[in-house]
């Protein structure tokens, strides 16, 4: 490391936020409403993840691959037929337009006189002070808001041939003609379908047996179908042992279940096998923070194991959704700047994600999965959505609703949705979860017809069956 400059100042703040991302802004905007002296030290480029590599760029790229991919349904649709051609870098170009007008809000709100901004990298030197550039900071509590990276995976050979990220691929203005995806998250599939819908040749590799393994197992299958009717290649349960460069493209060997070993080829790799928490430079070990597989721990308050040092959104890795990161960063503010009060808490009762393929894929609640590992009772019911006279019309009929159900009353616990406007149909199913409504509750509620949303009806009638025989 070089050395570093004298400090020209010594200043002092109530609270030290250091990230001015989306978990970030939440927790200086909490601390500076309830009075204190804000600083927000963060190195730039400054608007963070969701607005410059996460959320907002990647949802702009894919309503032009869903534009695309509508065109060539023409003639389904009595229409004539459509032949669009894709111009990458004009798609780039939209994208860029519009993430220079969400940073621009965000910028301003950061450098509101309400706060000191510090454009410079965070350094701890102490549990109570941090180097942002030439000035020495110390501060009553500090909340690490730093964000999350690619996770360095090191799989042979990958580092030498080079690969694509998350962060990378979307200034990406040559379109290559073929992409292996590595990994089966969201990150992965989103990216897996833009680029195929744009006409490049996908294939998704996957380590375990189904994509979205993070979620009930019925919910990845179901996209795998859909992906796979767009011509995606999706090979699952498969290890990957090396990757190799050679004048015809880069190849990736797996091995597959059984022990039988394969070869996939494509012109570029994106590496899509997660993130993790931005840690550099912050030489936490001064703090006396304790940290584990890279991340540091904190409690339900957002406390780390220094009770005046929080750490929220992706810097604690919990949770990798911006709503929840926000939630963090309240509960972070708050509790930072009222320490002889009962702190709050993150309730994930309600946590929901969504997944921005087509179909979506939206969840909320507890899962099947999560039932059964915790020994939860509960009922399940899905109806499908090739069934659903709204989506035929649509020509949207691949996946289901799921509700689960606690098996007394019916209190609606859990929801999944693959299909058409899953995102914003789970909010309907989390607004009934925030009221513990029930089963019977969605069947009492009206909902118009002929709609998307009124397919929850159909599993809720089921679930209310059951519980009559019992």
């Amino acid at each position: 490391m070089p050395p570093q400059p004298p400090f020209s100042t010594t200043r002092r703040h109530d609270v030290i936020v250091i990230g001015g991302g989306s978990a970030g802004y939440a927790a200086a905007r909490t601390a500076r409403d309830a009075g204190a002296d804000v600083a927000i030290v963060d190195h730039g480029p400054l608007g963070g993840l969701c607005i410059l590599r996460g959320c907002m760029p990647t949802k702009t790229i894919l309503r032009s691959a869903e534009i695309m991919a509508a065109m060539r349904r023409a003639p389904e649709f009595g229409i004539g037929a459509v032949a669009p051609k894709a111009d990458l870098s004009a798609i780039v170009d939209r994208k860029n337009r519009l993430v220079r007008e969400f940073a621009a809000d965000r910028i301003a709100a950061l450098r509101d006189p309400k706060f000191i901004l510090y454009e410079a990298r965070a350094e701890f030197l102490s549990p109570f002070e941090v180097r942002a550039g030439e000035h020495r900071l110390t501060g009553g509590a500090f909340i690490i808001a730093t964000g999350s990276k690619v996770m360095h995976v090191p799989i042979p050979g990958l580092d030498d041939i080079g690969y694509l990220t998350s962060d990378t691929i979307l200034d990406l203005r040559r379109q290559p003609a073929s992409l292996l995806v590595l990994g089966g998250g969201p990150v992965a599939v989103e990216f897996g379908q833009f680029f195929a819908r744009i006409g490049t040749k996908v294939i998704i590799v996957q380590r375990s047996t189904a994509l979205l393994s993070e979620m009930d197992e019925d919910v990845g299958r179901e996209l795998e179908r859909a992906l796979r009717d767009e011509g995606i290649e999706i090979i699952t349960g498969a290890g990957i042992e090396e990757v190799t460069r050679n004048s015809s493209g880069k190849t990736v060997r797996v091995r597959l279940a059984g022990g039988t070993r394969r070869s996939v080829m494509a012109e570029e790799i994106l590496h899509a096998l997660g993130r993790c928490p931005d840690l550099d430079g912050l030489r936490l070990e001064q703090a006396g923070v304790t940290v584990s597989e890279g991340r540091p721990i904190v409690g339900p308050d957002m406390r780390t194991s220094q009770p005046h040092i929080f750490a929220v959104g992706d810097a604690n890795d919990l949770t990798p959704v911006v709503h929840l990161a926000i939630v963090q960063g309240e509960v972070a503010g708050y509790n930072a700047t009222h320490p002889k009060d009962a702190a709050r808490t993150v309730d994930h009762r309600l946590d929901a994600e969504a997944v921005f393929t087509e179909p979506q894929v939206a969840v909320a609640g507890l899962s099947e999965r999560r039932c059964r590992e915790q020994r939860l009772p509960y009922l399940a019911a899905v109806y499908p959505f090739a069934d659903h006279g709204k989506a035929m019309c649509l020509g949207a009929t691949h996946g289901f609703v799921k509700l689960l159900c606690e098996p007394t009353r019916g209190e609606l616990v859990g929801a999944q949705i693959v299909g058409p406007d899953a995102a914003e149909l789970i909010h309907e199913l989390i607004a009934v979860m925030y009221f513990h409504g029930t089963a019977h509750d969605l069947l009492r509620m009206p909902h118009y017809h002929p709609t998307l949303a009124e397919i929850v009806t159909f599993p809720a009638e089921s679930i209310i069956e059951r519980l009559e025989r019992t």
